[in-house]
């Protein structure tokens, strides 16, 4: 079995993270650094070939993203990372789902810029909440579209104070469908651009 392999196989039924305890945590992270061996992308900020589109969360050590997971009688849905190089934009969607009609999204805009020839600098610029049938949702590159457009969504949708929120992000790998971050605050991400992969979660 071939490292990626035996990550993926190791993320199978953890629902991102909320259903692994801490054996699993421990056997993933190995799993993870095992596989940034082999990272065929040894400049991935300069890959933006590979780096744009949008990414599915597979797993993830944050308990920021987790915790959207505590909203009595709801449940944490998909969250993406949809990523344009091209003008250095980044948009963090998380769908809140469970009760029908009031199923929600949380939606992060941000910034980042080369630090390195494997880390950005994020600076978190907007931030927007609320219910998907209010914001007429309906997948993320929809909603990007609307963003990007200049349209607003009140009443939560409200800028952030780059001095308040602004870290890093290493990619410790990258290929064409699979990407490993780990951020300034020590969570890990894993995510996905191709659904293909036999994840479920």
């Amino acid at each position: 079995m071939d490292k990626k392999t035996a990550l993926l196989g190791a993320l199978a039924g953890k629902n991102r993270g909320l259903l692994a305890n801490e054996l699993d945590k421990i056997a993933i992270l190995d799993a993870i650094a095992k596989l940034e061996d082999e990272n065929p992308t040894p400049k991935p900020v300069k890959a933006t070939h590979l780096l744009e589109g949008d990414w599915r969360l597979l797993y993830t050590t944050s308990r920021e993203l987790l915790g959207l997971d505590r909203f009595p009688l709801l449940q944490l849905g998909q969250i993406y990372q949809c990523l344009r190089p091209e003008t250095e934009k980044v948009y963090n969607l998380a769908e809140v789902v469970g009760v029908p009609f009031l199923e929600g999204l949380v939606c992060v805009t941000a910034t980042f810029s080369p630090a390195s020839e494997r880390r950005v600098n994020v600076k978190f610029e907007r931030s927007i909440f609320g219910l998907q049938r209010f914001l007429s949702y309906q997948s993320p590159q929809e909603i990007i579209k609307k963003i990007e457009s200049g349209q607003k969504f009140p009443p939560l949708d409200f800028s952030i104070a780059s001095r308040d929120r602004q870290g890093w992000i290493d990619i410790t790998y990258l290929d064409d469908n699979l990407r490993i971050n780990r951020g300034n605050e020590g969570s890990v991400f894993i995510l996905t651009k191709d659904k293909g992969l036999g994840i479920r979660d």
